[in-house]
């Protein structure tokens, strides 16, 4: 027994630390044997060196009683596939029960990379309560290396969440992220030796090999009851995450409906609500698959691919001219009592014996000097003569018998 374990621990699980390869040896050969027992044997061999002496005394602060009231993120850089490649390791982990929500690898840890993590973590569980990190430059701005940081002055990443209402809270110390860094010496102690076995040595059959498998394995075997039942997981009610995690920048748009943007001239369509978006602050959304949107509060105004080609061309709306409603003129009387159907506009009155008197002053003789010629001026009805009226130089009365 003895022999069997020294041969596979030099032979195959070489790299192993001792706890992994007590596992190792229960579950795949079958081996019921104690961890001090072969501690003490792989020690005795001159195969893994003995513990250091432990350190100062620090008391572990306790954890928070219900998933998703916090949530730590942290990347450790190691060399995963065991070779001269360098890869940061993103892990998203939850304080009350130690399960892992997110594990990637990436080429290094930036904003962008962060995001997609946080993205992912909010549509499959909810909108959590806190996120714990280091003072990274893509989590705080800090005025003074080694300082305090300023939290009025946001990253890309500490505007969306609070956009979603997530606390942020730094840490001061690696003491103070003593839980996320015991979770990566398992990380570091573990998935190398897990990609070797499994014959991996590329970065995206590492992702899928994290994401289909080892994360659930991860979870099984470490993740531990939280204190009390339930969850402090919200849905997110139809944010868009697609909006809020990417990284946003004010720009004015030019004279002839241009927006510059890293080297790029995005051409703006016609609106409908507005003439001309010359002169007007607009938001660039640079997304994490590389498009572009442009916004103008709340309203979108198109999207771009990454080249700054339009993606979703609209035809502007011709504005409809609303028709002009004149009022309709008034007749003085009635058709029935006789008003003329094409009156002149004056107004007409009844005279004694049934006529129409004609209130407008009749000019028609006035001379140059502006007097009047007074004219006898007589009249029939029913063909009797009717004797002769002087007419007044500011009335004249035109006979209109009545029908």
């Amino acid at each position: 027994m003895l022999e069997r374990v020294l041969e596979l621990y030099r032979e195959k699980y070489f790299d192993l630390n001792v706890r992994h390869f007590h596992e190792k040896l229960r579950e795949k050969h079958e081996m019921e044997l104690s961890y001090s027992w072969v501690k003490g044997v792989l020690q005795g061999a001159g195969l893994v060196s003995r513990g250091r002496k432990r350190g100062a005394h620090y008391k572990r602060r306790p954890r928070r009683a219900l998933p998703g009231m916090l949530l730590h993120i942290d990347g450790s850089h190691h060399r995963w596939f065991q070779d001269e490649r360098w890869y940061d390791l993103i892990v998203i982990l939850d304080d009350a029960t130690s399960e892992i929500y997110y594990a990637q690898l990436v080429e290094e840890e930036s904003t962008f990379t962060v995001m997609a993590g946080l993205r992912e973590v909010i549509e499959r569980k909810g909108l959590f309560c806190a996120l714990y990190s280091d003072r990274g430059s893509h989590f705080w701005l800090t005025p003074k290396v080694g300082g305090k940081v300023d939290p009025h002055r946001l990253t890309q990443v500490g505007r969306a969440l609070r956009e979603l209402g997530i606390q942020m809270i730094p840490a001061y110390s690696p003491q103070a992220r003593g839980r996320s860094q015991r979770n990566f010496g398992t990380w570091q102690g573990r998935l190398p030796q897990e990609l070797r076995l499994q014959g991996i040595h590329t970065l995206a059959a590492a992702n899928t090999f994290l994401r289909e498998h080892y994360m659930g394995e991860f979870n099984r075997r470490f993740r531990v009851p939280a204190a009390e039942r339930g969850t402090a997981f919200l849905p997110r009610s139809g944010r868009n995450l697609d909006l809020i995690f990417s990284l946003q920048f004010e720009r004015m748009v030019n004279r002839d409906n241009t927006v510059s943007f890293l080297n790029l001239s995005l051409q703006l369509e016609p609106v409908r609500w507005r003439a001309t978006l010359a002169g007007c602050t607009v938001r660039v959304h640079q997304h994490l698959d590389g498009t572009l949107t442009l916004t103008h509060g709340p309203q979108p105004l198109a999207r771009y691919n990454a080249e700054g080609l339009l993606l979703n061309k609209t035809r502007a709306r011709r504005a409809v001219e609303k028709p002009l409603v004149r009022k309709s003129q008034k007749a003085d009387f009635p058709n029935e009592l006789g008003n003329p159907a094409n009156n002149a506009g004056f107004p007409l009155s009844h005279s004694h014996d049934g006529c129409w008197v004609n209130l407008k002053p009749d000019i028609s003789c006035a001379t140059k000097t502006g007097h009047f010629n007074l004219l006898p001026t007589c009249r029939e009805k029913n063909g009797l003569s009717i004797p002769c009226v002087q007419a007044s130089p500011l009335l004249s009365v035109t006979s209109t018998p009545f029908a």
